[in-house]
């Protein structure tokens, strides 16, 4: 663009606003902005920068003008005399000049200097860019979740630079499919996960590898997902391996997999092409957790799936000989699993299984027999109703252990009382402990502390509230540190007792009250209606065995609150 005479052909300067306008996407009226902004600038550096200079240039003409402007100010704001005047100098030559009011004239047309017409070339050029940086965020920043279509314009480091017609945008490393190779404009299908506005312009950011990629894929090949009838759950992928979708049919009609699958497999394989050959699994979506992460981890069997809420993890028993399908090579089947549900999961066999009921049997027989004071057989029989503890046998209902099979009232009555008995010498025995380790009393009534807490505290070292209230989350439950540039697990003053983020939070919070740091949270009284079946909110972890019988699953859920 010549700037070298602001008195050339005004049509001519109309033609270069629109084919600039044209060639960068962008308004003409962004481009004629620039150009008087441009002007402006070199006029004041003619007249001096401190002159109130502006420049119009008629769009429809191509007419410039250009005028110098003074506003009057009150006396005491007068700052500039050049681009200011005073209102009392206004008043001697208008009687009718106020604070505020403007006075204009034109200036002259010139020639542009070197300098000039350098700077000049600077501003537009500038102001150009940005508002072709602009236009290419507004059209891209809604479209996060297609799939575009470009042309591969450079290879850096791995990063492939993709032209896409009206923007560019960027492939990193990561976000392409392992052993992939694209070279200079080649054709490439990508996935639009990310659009950030930067002071290097917007950058449009591409992938392969997302789940999203795959996703979007099925949307244009099933019929099915594209019109809702079919609906994508979730997606885990290892780029170019093997990936797992868990698809949903709204319409009771419509098998959601076969769907996917298509006839002979014509679907499902026109995306594994695209995505190198990826192999893909696709699962069944269901509600039920437990049942879900049983499809999930297709194609092994599942004997029992065991869910920890608390934690969101879960254990999942198989077959001995179905262990190694299971976890998959190198752990790929449980880790994808374990992505497309949500939950971390643990994989053990059967044998495992067996051989830890049975120590626990063991370890709860030998508890019962010692605390109790009872023969071999009365423990054993205690253990299979479900007593995992003398505390269950101590405060359960009396009838709950004289219904069992051999066992009368006065056999019931008797076990209970043993049972108190012994916790009571077990609590006298912990509280002298305690009290031996130098906790002090007020520790015992803070929220959340029992007894054998108190004194796994004072074993930690943790004699006061305030130690308490000093400690961090990661000091009770345990935590890792970086010692010698490796990770090292740190063992926890509370770790063997298992609590949850929120109830270690909860005590170090409760603590803090009580040594007067902070004040108690108000509780505000809130009506909460419950309809009959509802849970409880502080019920402990949902438990569910999965018996699998003939390759169908049937979930039975046990909630203890």
């Amino acid at each position: 663009m010549s700037f070298t005479g602001i008195s050339a052909n005004r049509q001519e300067l109309l033609q270069i606003a629109e084919a600039v306008a044209r060639e960068k996407s962008i308004d003409k009226s962004v481009v004629i902005a620039s150009i008087e902004e441009a002007i402006q600038k070199a006029a004041r550096s003619r007249y001096g920068a401190d002159h109130d200079i502006r420049v119009f240039i008629d769009p429809k003409s191509g007419e410039m003008t250009i005028t110098r402007h003074v506003t009057v100010v009150p006396d005491e704001e007068l700052e500039n005399e050049y681009a200011q005047k005073s209102l009392t100098e206004a008043l001697k030559d208008d009687k009718e000049a106020f604070a505020g009011k403007e006075y204009s004239e034109i200036l002259p047309p010139f020639e542009l200097g070197r300098v000039q017409t350098q700077m000049a070339r600077q501003v537009v050029t500038h102001k150009v860019r940005e508002a072709e940086r602009e236009h290419q965020y507004e059209e891209f920043k809604d479209r996060v979740g297609d799939i575009v279509n470009g042309t591969v314009r450079r290879v850096e480091y791995g990063n492939v630079i993709v032209d896409l017609g009206k923007g560019e945008g960027i492939m990193r490393r990561d976000q392409s499919i392992p052993r992939e190779a694209f070279q200079v404009n080649d054709r490439i299908r990508a996935y639009i996960y990310d659009v950030r506005r930067e002071t290097k312009g917007p950058q449009i950011m591409l992938s392969r590898a997302h789940g999203g990629f795959m996703a979007k894929l099925f949307a244009q090949e099933v019929p099915e997902i594209y019109d809702g009838v079919i609906e994508i759950k979730s997606v885990s992928r290892d780029p170019g391996s093997r990936a797992k979708m868990a698809v949903l049919s709204n319409d009771n009609s419509i098998d959601p997999v076969g769907a996917c699958v298509g006839m002979r497999g014509s679907r499902v394989q026109a995306v594994v092409a695209e995505l190198q050959n990826e192999k893909i699994d696709i699962i069944q979506w269901s509600p039920d957790e437990a049942t879900f992460i049983v499809n999930a981890l297709a194609p092994a069997e599942v004997s029992k799936v065991v869910l920890d809420e608390e934690e969101d993890r879960v254990e999942v028993v198989v077959p001995d000989e179905q262990l190694s399908l299971a976890i998959g090579r190198r752990g790929q089947n449980v880790r994808l699993a374990s992505q497309l549900t949500g939950w971390q999961v643990d994989i053990i066999t059967e044998s495992q299984d067996s051989e830890r009921r049975q120590k626990e049997f063991a370890e709860r027989t030998a508890l019962f027999q010692e605390a109790l004071d009872v023969d071999e057989v009365i423990a054993q029989l205690l253990v299979t109703e479900g007593f995992t503890s003398i505390e269950d046998l101590a405060f359960v209902d009396e009838n709950e252990i004289a219904v069992i099979e051999g066992f009368d009232e006065d056999t019931a009555s008797e076990l209970q009382a043993r049972a108190r008995d012994f916790l009571e010498r077990e609590t006298a025995e912990q509280d002298a402990k305690r009290k031996e380790l130098g906790v002090e009393d007020g520790v015992l009534d803070i929220q959340g502390v029992t007894m054998p807490i108190a004194v796994a505290l004072g074993v930690a070292g943790v004699k006061t509230i305030e130690d308490l209230a000093d400690l961090a989350t990661d000091e009770i439950r345990g935590g890792f540190e970086q010692k010698g540039g490796e990770r090292v697990r740190v063992p926890g003053a509370l770790e063997s007792f298992n609590l949850s983020v929120p109830d270690a939070e909860n005590l170090i919070l409760n603590a803090r009250i009580a040594a007067g740091w902070i004040e108690a949270p108000v509780v505000e009284e809130v009506e909460e209606a419950y309809e009959e079946g509802d849970l409880a909110a502080d019920a402990d972890a949902e438990v569910t065995d999965l018996e699998v019988e003939g390759g169908e699953a049937d979930a039975d859920a046990t909630t203890e609150q």
